[in-house]
């Protein structure tokens, strides 16, 4: 298990983002490894996202899939938005934006 991540940044719907990246999380016997995403939104801190309601999400996955999708940013990004399509993000988003009376 390693502890380097890389650091990315990036803005969602002015939510600003921190991805922790690292391509070979762990490796196993057979030559195989598993990489792992850090998502956590750090302002306005832990802010809900279509991919996690507490703001911060620990997601293992084959290090190609990221690879795939041209990179940690970009995966990420893709995620959020493909998520931000669904009835449940919309509820969430829909009720954050209502005052509560009690």
């Amino acid at each position: 298990m390693k502890t380097d991540y890389a650091i990315i940044h990036k803005n969602w719907n002015g939510i600003e983002i921190e991805i922790r990246w690292i391509a070979d999380y762990v490796s196993f016997d057979d030559g195989q490894s598993m990489a792992h995403l850090e998502i956590e939104s750090i302002s306005p801190v832990r802010a809900p996202l279509p991919i996690t309601e507490t703001g911060y999400r620990s997601h293992f996955i084959n290090r190609s899939n990221v690879d795939h999708m041209g990179g940690p940013g970009a995966y990420v990004e893709a995620w959020i938005d493909e998520m931000s399509h669904t009835h449940a993000w919309r509820e969430t988003a829909a009720a954050s934006k209502q005052l509560a009376l009690f």
